[in-house]
């Protein structure tokens, strides 16, 4: 038999639900511009029907509803989204990273322009066509060796300039290198929390939006995989557990956070003048060349690394090692032809430039030789050939030099040579090239992400407008509730105070 409570028992079972139902409204609109918040609802299921189905079951014409009942309040969240989202994100930071590298070395470098160490040269080979059409003319031969200061200036600002952005990005590697592991630490955290909440049968929403928030931040550093752990205990089905993250390398996966046994690893950067040597992580030494895609490993390819092979890469270590054979091989060349001319002296054997005996650091190296410093006649613009009589101030030998740009052959490749000129070129040319892969595949991957941030958005985001509608949805079903109590009331006064008072 029918309780005679039982309406009211349902009434108040859905004044719960709905009163549930509306707090969760107010949590949503209240956090409408957190940022990272994912909006929630209750989900609803009916209460289990009276009687239940046994031998001995009342007997009663079919199964009576007894209500509703809030069962659990979730995150409206799509994770394929997420996946998405983070995917587009590791290639934002990984270009976002080499781009900026390579429009700081485009500013120092300052090609095509007047003030470059293209036009620098232009105008020093220019000044020794002069000194050649007038080898004797004090004037043009004090204005060559300006330029040639001028040179060597250029070099040297170049390489040091490079270096100190270099340093830069190195300061910036041991930066991102420590936010990392402290992402890494709180996403462990989390995980603890979130385990010591979830086996006791409670779903924690807020510490969900915090550990994917966190997870969202490490994706711009590194690629990375995830797996939930269920938690143990009362823990609900749909309680989305801990979360193990695992990066993909050339020697296997390395986990960065094991959601089992909540332990989170460190990475440590180890470099060698400048250059990355190798980064370790849970316990594993990889190769700067096999760490996956993101900010950390576009820095360490802007910065420079060492590979497996034992060669030094790297734009800004490729550029600067450029310099330095392009630098190397000036010098000794030029001195090589400046040492067969005569000067005004009738000398012979005077070198130009200070000799550089190795090709490291030649670019910071190149200076003027004290011969040279201490008079222009110094110059040898005459042939040797040319010693007899009065023709030590002929100007052929200048004029050989002043042709060097095009006849001095520069290694490119194995079985490649190029004149200092073309050399120089390809140095440009190849910087234009990776700058405007890096601007475009950069912009690709921000509009990308934006997309999936948009539908990010219009699935997990909080509309007020919605919330709005909900809020009057479930005020309704509230007040439609109260009313049903209002009535089995009235039933039970009747009942109570009504009946059996007949004749009285």
């Amino acid at each position: 038999m029918i309780s005679t409570f039982h309406g009211l028992q349902v009434a108040k079972r859905g004044m719960d639900a709905q009163q549930s139902a509306l707090y969760t409204v107010g949590q949503n609109i209240a956090n409408a511009n957190t940022p990272g918040y994912t909006r929630q609802r209750v989900t609803f299921e009916a209460s289990t029907p009276y009687p239940t189905p046994g031998m001995n079951r009342p007997g009663v014409t079919g199964q009576l509803g007894t209500g509703v009942d809030a069962k659990t309040i979730e995150r409206v969240r799509d994770q394929f989204l997420d996946v998405q989202y983070r995917g587009e994100t590791v290639k934002v930071g990984y270009w976002n990273a080499k781009s900026a590298a390579i429009d700081k070395m485009e500013e120092i470098l300052n090609e095509p322009s007047e003030d470059g160490l293209s036009a620098t040269f232009d105008q020093f080979f220019e000044a020794l066509q002069d000194v050649a059409a007038n080898p004797s003319n004090a004037g043009a031969r004090s204005v060559a060796r300006e330029r040639a200061n001028a040179i060597a200036d250029t070099f040297t600002y170049l390489s040091t300039s490079l270096e100190v952005i270099q340093g830069d990005l190195q300061s910036e590697i041991d930066v991102t290198v420590k936010q990392m592991n402290s992402v890494l630490e709180q996403i462990n955290n989390v995980n603890k929390q979130i385990n010591d909440i979830e086996v006791h049968g409670y779903l924690p929403n807020d510490l969900y939006d915090e550990r994917d928030r966190l997870l969202d931040e490490l994706s711009q550093f590194v690629e990375f995989d995830i797996q939930y752990d269920q938690t143990s205990g009362n823990s609900l089905p749909v309680a989305e557990g801990t979360v193990t993250v695992t990066m993909q390398t050339a020697n296997g996966p390395v986990t960065l956070v094991n959601g089992q046994t909540r332990q989170a690893a460190a990475f440590t950067i180890n470099d060698t003048d400048g250059s990355v040597t190798d980064v370790r992580v849970g316990g594993q030494t990889l190769s700067p060349a096999n760490l996956s895609q993101g900010k950390l490993k576009g820095l360490i390819e802007s910065a420079g690394y060492v590979d497996e092979n034992g060669q030094t890469k790297g734009l800004y270590s490729d550029m600067l090692a450029s310099l330095d054979k392009m630098a190397f091989e000036f010098v000794n060349w030029f001195n090589g032809q400046h040492e067969q001319g005569v000067t005004l002296d009738g000398q012979t054997g005077v070198s130009f430039f200070n000799p550089i005996t190795e090709g490291k650091g030649a670019a910071k190296s190149i200076t003027l030789s004290n011969e040279i410093i201490q008079s222009t006649n110094n110059i040898a613009a005459a042939s040797q050939s040319e010693i007899e009589g009065d023709r030590k101030g002929d100007g052929s030998n200048a004029l050989a030099l002043a042709n060097f740009r095009d006849s001095v052959l520069i290694q490119l490749t194995d079985d490649q040579t190029v004149s200092m000129k073309e050399y120089y070129q390809s140095l440009i040319g190849q910087m234009a090239v990776n700058g405007q892969q890096a601007n475009r595949l950069k912009g690709n991957s921000e509009t990308l992400q934006q997309a999936v941030e948009q539908r990010k958005q219009s699935t997990s985001s909080v509309s007020i407008d919605e919330e709005m509608s909900n809020m009057i949805q479930f005020q309704h079903a509230y007040n439609a509730s109260a009313r049903m109590v209002t009535m089995i009331d009235e039933m039970l006064d009747r009942i109570i105070n009504g009946l059996g008072t007949g004749g009285r």
